[in-house]
C-alpha cells in the first residue's frame, strides 16, 4: 500500500518516496530477464527500468489519496506506467518518430532491434490489463471501470488516434484544432486517465460530478505538459531531457512553439495549469500534494 506523508515530509521527499515505491512495485511486477524467452524480457526490462519522471504512475496514487481509502493504487499506477512504455517504445521506432534515446539510455530498437521492440511494446500493453484484472478483479465494478478507463485511452479514438494524427500532420502547416487534437489524445489522455483511474479507487470514485472535475483536471494538466514538452524541445539539452532535442522541428512536427512562439506557448502552459489547480481544489480531500506536483511540473526543466 503506498502512503503519503504531507505533515513528514517535504514536497520533494514525497515525490522521491512515491518514485522509489513505483520502481521497486515495476521491477517485481515485470518477468525476470533471465526468463524464456530472455530477449523479450530484456528488451521489456531495459525500456521500464530506464526510469524517468514515473508522472502517470504517480498522478494515479495523489488522486487516490485526494479521497482515500483502503484500495491499493499501486497495481492501476503500475498498469498506467505499462501503456506508457509501450507507447514510448513503439514511439520510438524508426516508422515513427525514429529517435535514438529514450530516458537516458539507447532507445528499445537501438538496444535490441525493430522486431523486440515492437514485441516488448506489444506485451506490455496485455501485461497492464492483466494487473488491473488480478489485483482489483475482486470488485467486479471497480474492475470494470479501470479496465474500461485504460482500454478507451490507449485505443484509436485517444492515445493512437493522436500518434495516427501527429504522425500525418509532419511537414504541414501548424493548425490550432489539429494541435490540440493530437496534443489531447497523444498526451493528455493519458493522464487524464492516471488522475480518473486513481480517482475512482478512492472513497469518492463514484460521485459523477467529482469524477467530471477531475477528468477535466486531467485534461488540463496533460496539455499543460505538452506545451512544456514542445518549449523543453528548443530550451533545453539531451542531457537535462535523456532524449533527442530539436527533433520536433528536425521532423517537421506541429508543436505549440511553432505555431504560437516561445512566449505563447509558455503562457498557454501556464493557463492549462490554472485551471487544472482549479478543478483540483474544487475535488477537495487530500490535495497539498497534487496541487504542488501540478506547480511543479509546469516549471520542470527535464
Amino acid at each position: 500500500m503506498v502512503e503519503i506523508f504531507p505533515q513528514v515530509m517535504n514536497f520533494q521527499q514525497q515525490l522521491s518516496d512515491m518514485v522509489d515505491q513505483v520502481n521497486h512495485a515495476l521491477l517485481d511486477r515485470l518477468p525476470e530477464k533471465d526468463e524464456i524467452p530472455t530477449r523479450i524480457h530484456e528488451a521489456i526490462r531495459h525500456s521500464t527500468a530506464a526510469g524517468g519522471k514515473r508522472l502517470r504512475p504517480i498522478l494515479t496514487i495523489a488522486a487516490h489519496a485526494l479521497h482515500g481509502n483502503a484500495r491499493d493504487p499501486m497495481p492501476a499506477a503500475l498498469a498506467i506506467e505499462c501503456i506508457h512504455t509501450y507507447s514510448l517504445i513503439h514511439d520510438d521506432l524508426p516508422a515513427m518518430d525514429n529517435s535514438d534515446m529514450r530516458r537516458g539510455r539507447l532507445s528499445c530498437h537501438k538496444a535490441f532491434d525493430e522486431a523486440t521492440a515492437i514485441l516488448a511494446g506489444d506485451a506490455l500493453q496485455p501485461m497492464a490489463f492483466e494487473i488491473l484484472a488480478t489485483a482489483y478483479g475482486n470488485e467486479s465494478s471497480v474492475a470494470v471501470d479501470l479496465l474500461r478507463m485504460l482500454a478507451e485511452t490507449a485505443g484509436s479514438r485517444q492515445l493512437v488516434g493522436g500518434q495516427m494524427q501527429d504522425l500525418i500532420s509532419e511537414g504541414k502547416d501548424p493548425d490550432e484544432r489539429n494541435l490540440r487534437y493530437i496534443h489531447e489524445n497523444k498526451t493528455a489522455a493519458m493522464i487524464r486517465c492516471a488522475l480518473t483511474m486513481g480517482f475512482r479507487l478512492g472513497n469518492k470514485g463514484e460521485d459523477p460530478n467529482l469524477m467530471k472535475l477531475i477528468a477535466e483536471a486531467g485534461l488540463s494538466l496533460g496539455l499543460a505538459f505538452q506545451a512544456v514538452d514542445d518549449l523543453l524541445d528548443v530550451t533545453a539539452t539531451s542531457e537535462e531531457l535523456g532524449k533527442d532535442v530539436a527533433h520536433d522541428a528536425e521532423c517537421g512536427k506541429v508543436t505549440w512553439v511553432a505555431l504560437l512562439g516561445q512566449e505563447k506557448a509558455r503562457e498557454l502552459a501556464a493557463k492549462h495549469t490554472s485551471d487544472a489547480i482549479d478543478k483540483v481544489t474544487e475535488v477537495g480531500g487530500d490535495n497539498t500534494f497534487l496541487l504542488e506536483l501540478a506547480s511543479q511540473m509546469l516549471d520542470r526543466t527535464s
